[in-house]
């Protein structure tokens, strides 16, 4: 069992950045970020392979984002840049092997104020 833990989530202003971090209990395959807003589904936002080799983005992110690891740590971080109000939710952090991720984390509180 390999446990989550999401942070670097805050209040920033339209156009600022954040950095989320996720830290894993354990080693980690494939490890990504999804977010959620209340009624809504929970979205991929971007995902890197255990490799480094591979990083995949959605396009609501893409060219703003960039995702990262550091294995030695167990760690996944994405950085986000030139963020919109629309950005506000619940980022969550998960890992396994895509697209069927086994482990997620309870998720971190990201609200961008116009």
């Amino acid at each position: 069992q390999v446990q989550l833990v999401e942070s670097g989530g805050g209040l920033v202003q339209a156009g600022g950045s954040l950095r989320l971090s996720c830290a894993a209990s354990g080693r980690t395959l494939s490890m990504a970020w999804f977010r959620q807003s209340p009624g809504k589904e929970r979205d991929f936002v971007a995902g890197i392979s255990r490799s480094l080799s591979f990083t995949r983005y959605a396009e609501s992110v893409k060219g703003r984002s960039t995702i990262s690891r550091d294995n030695a740590k167990n760690t996944v971080y994405l950085q986000m840049n030139s963020l919109k109000p629309e950005d506000t939710t619940v980022y969550y952090c998960a890992a396994g092997v895509a697209p069927s991720y086994k482990y997620w984390g309870t998720g971190t509180q990201v609200t961008v104020s116009s």
